[in-house]
């Protein structure tokens, strides 16, 4: 009978399988557990989800609702913001500790035996708070396409408006792709984006699409238009025939291109009547490279940068599709009139036709006194061949003010300058480690004939650098970069320092900061102060600015 079974290949194979997944089951009934003797995981929790009260003082007690705090056995650390607690009693289900004087507002976390557990955050109040009044909500923002919304500066008006400058195509959603917001908005007192009386079209164009400066004229024939300045070739008209403009422009009060009309061009064809006239800029100035900054003093306009050339449009030559230019050689600087024309008793040797030599170096940051006279800032170790190691003051014709005490200079690159009127001093932040022989940690503070504050000393700072320092009206000193610590104390990228170094008490009760400011505004408001950063401000206190905050200062 058996000889008579065919072989079935499907069978067989099906038998194999069975008999494999059986050893299989066998060998892993007998094998050893890899996971055995591995680490349990603490069943210890936070149960409070934020604090009572809301926002606490330093050196509050405060209790908080936890569980399984005996599966620690007494083995853990408690911190608020990576400052260690002091602990005052606990049980399984609660836990009580003291608020240390110098924590800033951040999660709570318990460590323990190499893990971490996370907690509520805590919200320290103190001097220092974001105002919750401020109306910007989305802020300055980048168009699908665009890259940056960094904002660079801005200019109070007269009526307690502001103008913002920068590089975003969106400010508070009202961008569309086929009117971008170019580079510049007005706000309100309280931050509301508003374009009453104003107008600016699509803004700045071409090049970088950046407004660095704005200006606001204060006196003259021009009284209440702006100049605005950065990386552009057109402004608001797109047409290639209109991107004349060469990163520098006056526009009106209503935000408006400042224009006039010129039959003194050339019409190569005569047929075409609608060009034996143009419109053109009323103020006819440019320069070949971005400007930084550009001051209004008097009826004069200071434009600084990192250019080669001066530019200005010889209309005699031009014609309405094609302008011819004249060019002068002028780096870094150059002075002109109400009209755009080059001042020549400034930063020019009339011997040969053409500015001194400037600096060896980059030009990051200007600063102007009351006076007119110019104080640059960078990385450059000379200006017009006389050594002055990235601080150098300049005299109302351009050269070197050699009576500025700033002696040795820095020893590294300074990033921002700024110039307080009121207590007039400079406040200067950088990758420097020594100002004019003095130790410093990248911030020094300076007195206006360039000497260093003998009372103002640092502490080190660590895990970064300043990019950014300004001095309040009352004489404390605003600091942001990149660091974590200064001296024994974390500050997560911003800090309020006394006007000896000291941080000041009370007002550092804020959390982490990331991102770089570049400008500051402040307002005297009853006894407090209002202070609006602007800059590439994407986290703080826990929050999200979008590149524009207010904060209140308590005095």
């Amino acid at each position: 009978m058996l000889a008579n079974i065919k072989y079935n290949p499907l069978i067989a194979l099906v038998l194999l399988c069975a008999i494999l997944m059986a050893s299989c089951e066998k060998q892993q009934g007998i094998g050893a557990d890899p996971y055995a003797g591995g680490r349990k995981i603490a069943p210890f929790a936070f149960v409070s989800k934020s604090t009572t009260p809301d926002i606490v003082v330093a050196g509050t007690v405060l209790n908080l609702q936890v569980r399984g705090l005996a599966s620690l056995k007494d083995d853990f650390k408690l911190y608020v913001n990576e400052v260690e607690a002091e602990l005052k009693s606990y049980t399984d289900t609660t836990i009580q500790f003291a608020v240390p004087l110098t924590a800033s507002t951040g999660s709570v976390w318990i460590t323990s035996k190499g893990e971490t557990f996370f907690g509520p955050i805590l919200k320290v109040g103190g001097k220092v708070s974001v105002d919750a009044t401020f109306k910007i909500i989305n802020g300055a923002a980048a168009l699908q396409g665009e890259r940056t919304a960094t904002v660079y500066d801005l200019e109070k008006l007269p009526s307690g408006r502001f103008w913002l400058g920068g590089s975003f195509s969106n400010f508070e959603q009202k961008g569309t792709t086929a009117l971008p917001i170019g580079g510049i908005v007005q706000l309100d007192a309280n931050g509301a984006y508003l374009t009453t009386d104003v107008n600016f079209g699509k803004a700045a164009l071409g090049a970088a699409k950046t407004i660095y400066s704005i200006s606001r004229i204060s006196e003259g024939n021009q009284v209440g238009k702006f100049i605005v300045a950065g990386s552009f070739n057109g402004y608001s008209n797109s047409r290639n025939n209109r991107l004349t403009l060469n990163n520098i422009a006056r526009l009106n009060a209503n935000g408006r291109l400042d224009t006039m009309v010129t039959t003194e061009i050339i019409n190569p064809k005569p047929q075409e009547i609608s060009k034996n006239a143009d419109t053109i800029p009323t103020f006819n100035a440019g320069v070949d490279g971005p400007v930084r900054k550009a001051f209004v003093f008097g009826e004069q306009i200071y434009i600084v940068g990192n250019f080669q050339n001066f530019k200005r449009i010889y209309y005699p030559n031009s014609t309405y599709d094609e302008k011819v230019y004249d060019v002068t050689r002028m780096l870094q600087l150059v002075r002109v009139n109400e009209d755009g024309s080059m001042d020549s008793t400034f930063h020019y040797n009339k011997a040969n036709r053409q500015s001194a030599t400037a600096a060896n170096g980059v030009i990051l940051d200007a600063a102007m006194q009351t006076d007119g006279k110019l104080i640059l800032a960078g990385s450059f170790t000379s200006f017009n061949g006389v050594t002055v190691n990235r601080l150098v003051r300049l005299n109302l014709d351009g050269s070197v003010d050699l009576s500025f005490k700033s002696g040795l200079g820095a020893d590294g690159d300074i990033n921002s300058i700024r110039y307080n009127e009121n207590t007039n001093k400079f406040t200067l932040s950088g990758s420097f480690t020594r100002f004019n022989g003095k130790a410093s940690s990248g911030i020094a503070l300076l007195n206006a004939d360039g000497s260093n504050v003998d009372s103002f000393n640092t502490e080190q700072i660590t895990g970064g650098m300043a990019t950014f320092a300004a001095q309040l009206n009352n004489g404390k000193i605003i600091v942001a970069g990149s660091f974590n610590k200064y001296g024994n104390y974390l500050r997560q990228g911003f800090m309020i320092l006394e006007a000896n170094g000291k941080l000041a008490v009370g007002y550092n009760n804020t959390g982490g900061f990331q991102g770089r400011i570049y400008d500051m505004m402040e307002t005297a408001v009853g006894n407090d102060t209002q202070v609006i950063l602007v800059g590439e401000i994407s986290r703080f206190n826990s929050m999200f600015p979008k590149n524009v905050l207010r904060l209140i200062i308590s005095n």
